[in-house]
């Protein structure tokens, strides 16, 4: 089931608001590339060449547009939605990664492919808001030069009231920003627009040679003018991260819409004023718009944008991080939905914090956008090759290409992948460090707690346990039933809860009515009342409930208790006791991991979000049971 509503049950006004919304969310960072993209890439050209270079670099920037983000991410890949949600989680469910024949156990190569691209758009998601921010804030020197000492405390002032808002949810967001930036792109296609019909030879760089001879004719410029190009598509991996927010007939309708004209029309633009005006080559962005009063509007409308830009790749980790723990590797943290229409819209306060923390430091690093900027492109580049060798899988597995097929359409789209990601390596040095270090501490994180995750389930949850007949130990004479009921939670409907069996090896009792409790979260919004819980007896007084929710829903087990007790299950909430599980992670075992590894999950294990935490019980009637783990 997809997450967004299907399109043939929402209104046209409906569809219309989700269009506005994901221009405001998913578009912000991709959509501001016209205000340096052009610019930096006629740049790495020698002075005299620049002007015969225009018609080069803009053919490379339209291709890229056309082949990378239209042909393979919103003709391709976002199609591979993992019910209704995008990003590189979305291809390694999609594409059975995890599953490798042959398998036993453990994490395979391809999974740590697709968690290296995984980890490395999350650390680009700490650099953009602060490069963003930063640049935005800077263009106040512009318009007053004597308020640079303000510029630093500005631009913290500005990030940190841009995390703040972020507990309000995508949709608040989206209305705030989507007006902004459907007024950017309007702005951006009529002024690339006037320019283009004044001078309409630019037309000339749709022939995508002219792109090629600048690559074959200036072999020293390669690298940068690549690593400039490469600017105007570095938003394209958020945009697939963002599609669970949205679903992506919206995503569709705003790109095809409004976001490629504005954007092709733009860069035109300003090639044409480029073509016209030699002399002029510094800003071909702000000199599209008339001198004076239009265009100190246009960089007043340009800050607000940049400032909006970084938005998509903060609501786009939001996703890739709850995917992350929905598929095991990512401790448990605390998401919250902030729509009931649409189940992709979500907000984790923690990866929030660490998302504002990070911005912060970075600005305090690195102190202007120019610094900044060596950063930026690495990490988004190396995703959109994990992204390529993920997608074959998918094509191969889900969608039944044949290897040839499925090889050929992703060796095309990996190798501009790699150009891009060679024309960026340079940068390492400079700044480039900085998300991949990011992005290498995420990996750890992930790939430790799913390795002792999977070993936990072998050493503990692998036995027979499941098959052990709880009626059969109700009733042994070696067990003493006691007054009183018990509540124990259960992960799955099925077999017997480790609390309970530690219970019966300590205390050689069990109380005379017995409730084996599963939560059950559903992929829909709401579950109607009357299929809330299904019941059985099991017999000896042991029951099992499983009570199911919607992903909008809270759980209220005191609530279901009482329903219980209503369907002639002998139960009192005031005298109930509820028993969970708690494990408690030993170093110096005999896991299949490294030290540090094993005291990183403990240290993970111990500050994940316990699962009693989402249900609504007093503190008084939970038992935990230590479960001693050894690693």
């Amino acid at each position: 089931m997809s997450s967004a509503p299907a399109s043939s049950t929402l209104s046209r006004r409906a569809r219309a608001a989700l269009s506005l919304g994901a221009l405001g969310v998913v578009f912000g960072d991709i959509g501001t590339s016209p205000l340096y993209a052009l610019r930096e890439s006629l740049h790495h050209l020698p002075p005299d060449e620049r002007l015969a270079g225009v018609l080069g670099v803009l053919s490379l920037i339209f291709w890229s547009l056309m082949l990378v983000v239209s042909l393979k991410y919103v003709t391709v890949v976002m199609r591979a939605d993992n019910q209704g949600e995008g990003g590189i989680f979305a291809l390694l469910a999609l594409g059975g990664l995890e599953n490798r024949p042959g398998a036993r156990r453990g994490i395979g190569l391809g999974v740590v492919i697709a968690l290296i691209g995984a980890a490395m758009i999350c650390g680009e998601g700490v650099i953009t808001p602060a490069i963003s921010v930063l640049s935005a804030s800077e263009g106040l020197r512009t318009l007053v030069p004597a308020a640079s000492p303000f510029v630093i405390p500005l631009c913290l002032v500005i990030l940190v009231a841009l995390f703040a808002m972020q507990r309000r949810g995508t949709k608040a967001i989206g209305q705030l920003f989507g007006p902004v930036m459907l007024v950017w792109f309007l702005v951006l296609g009529g002024l690339g627009l006037w320019h283009v019909v004044q001078n309409p030879s630019v037309l000339r760089a749709l022939d995508p040679r002219h792109g090629i001879d600048l690559l074959v004719h200036h072999p020293g410029s390669v690298i940068g003018v690549l690593g400039s190009v490469v600017l105007a598509i570095t938003g394209v991996e958020a945009l697939f991260a963002d599609m669970g927010h949205f679903g992506r007939p919206a995503i569709l309708r705003a790109w095809y819409g409004l976001v490629l004209p504005g954007l092709t029309l733009n860069y035109f633009g300003q090639g044409a004023y480029a073509l016209a005006h030699p002399e002029d080559l510094e800003n071909p962005f702000l000199s599209l718009a008339p001198d004076g009063a239009f265009r100190a509007g246009l960089l007043v409308l340009s800050l607000v944008a940049a400032i909006i830009a970084s938005q998509a790749l903060i609501s786009g980790t939001f996703s890739l991080v709850r995917q992350a723990i929905q598929l095991g590797y990512f401790p448990r943290l605390r998401v919250l939905h902030t729509n009931h229409e649409q189940r992709g819209q979500i907000y984790l306060p923690l990866v929030n914090f660490f998302l504002a923390g990070g911005s912060i430091l970075t600005v305090l690093l690195f102190q202007s956008s120019s610094n900044l900027a060596a950063a930026y492109g690495i990490a988004v580049t190396g995703t959109m090759m994990v992204t390529s060798f993920a997608l074959y899988f998918v094509a191969r597995r889900r969608w039944r290409f044949g290897a040839a097929a499925a090889l050929l359409m992703c060796l095309g789209f990996g190798a501009i992948d790699f150009g891009f990601f060679a024309a960026n390596l340079h940068k390492f040095g400079a700044g480039g460090w900085l998300p991949i270090s990011i992005a290498a501490l995420l990996l750890a994180i992930m790939h430790t707690w799913k390795s002792g995750r999977l070993e936990i389930q072998e050493m503990i949850y692998g036995g027979a346990v499941t098959e052990l007949e709880l009626s059969s130990v109700a009733k042994s004479k070696n067990i003493v039933r006691v007054p009183g009921s018990a509540v124990f939670m259960v992960a799955t409907p099925k077999g017997t809860p480790l609390a309970l069996l530690h219970h019966l090896k300590a205390n050689k009792c069990l109380q005379r009515t017995v409730v084996l409790l599963t939560i059950a979260t559903e992929e829909v919004p709401t579950v109607d009342d009357e299929e809330r819980m299904t019941l059985e007896s099991l017999g000896e007084g042991v029951w099992r409930a499983v009570v199911r929710y919607g992903y909008m829903e809270s759980p209220d087990v005191a609530k279901m208790v009482e329903r219980i007790k209503n369907q002639g299950v002998p139960l009192n909430l005031a005298a109930t006791t509820f028993y969970f599980n708690r494990e408690m992670i030993i170093t110096g075992g005999g896991a299949r991991m490294f030290e540090w590894q094993k005291s990183l999950y403990a240290f993970l294990s111990r500050n994940a979000s316990p699962i009693k935490d989402y249900y609504r019980i007093l503190p008084t009637q939970i038992i935990e049971i230590g479960l001693p783990v050894q690693l």
